[in-house]
């Protein structure tokens, strides 16, 4: 997903104000990523609560070690790969309880008379076995999916190689459809809204 250049650059202002001193231009970047940021600790926990308290965790490591992002890639995702760093720690102190894949409910094929709700049922319930993967898999697909990065930048937000980036989406992908035949068959998978592709092949 590339970042739409109003958005970088408005990053870029507000780093350069901070930096400079006014504490007050941080605000500009909680505004534009809190949604974001919010939405993936949800991902890893599925705690709403819990999800807020851990962006702002995110927030605040990243206004500590503002000065360490070195402009070579866009803001995004240094500052997604800091608030991926502080989920997984926070997760390993005080883990999330998750029901394995194989409790996860298989997602239903959706009625004709009800399939705008058996949609959102289906999806949800690839949302729950997607949860429910081993974390080295989970991360990758949750970023590849949910939020649309492209194996680059999702690879540099985990801080791993692009080539173990695929492996580990493929493997991912491969469990998810042992465990849920259905979704092989439809070659369907994950996004932010919905179900929508499983084999989003653009890199992966």
């Amino acid at each position: 997903m590339t970042e739409p250049a109003p958005i970088a650059n408005d990053d870029l202002a507000d780093v350069e104000r901070v930096l400079a001193g006014d504490a007050r231009a941080f605000e500009g970047i909680v505004r534009r990523w809190q949604g974001p940021l919010v939405n993936m600790a949800w991902r890893y926990c599925r705690d709403r609560g819990r999800a807020e308290e851990l962006a702002q965790d995110a927030f605040v490591r990243a206004w500590r070690g503002l000065s360490g992002w070195r402009r070579e890639g866009s803001f995004s995702t240094w500052l997604f790969a800091v608030a991926a760093n502080v989920y997984r720690n926070e997760l390993k102190r005080f883990p999330t309880v998750t029901a394995p894949m194989e409790d996860a409910p298989e997602p239903a094929t959706p009625a004709r008379q009800h399939a705008l709700i058996e949609e959102t049922n289906r999806s949800e319930a690839v949302r729950r076995a997607v949860l429910a993967l081993p974390q080295r898999y989970r991360e990758p697909v949750v970023l590849y999916y949910f939020h649309e990065n492209d194996v680059d930048t999702a690879a540099r937000t985990l801080k791993m190689p692009a080539g173990t980036l695929k492996a580990r989406l493929a493997r991912g992908r491969a469990l998810l459809k042992k465990r849920f035949p259905s979704l092989a068959a439809e070659a369907e998978g994950i996004s932010g809204g919905g179900v929508t592709h499983l084999n989003r092949n653009k890199e992966a």
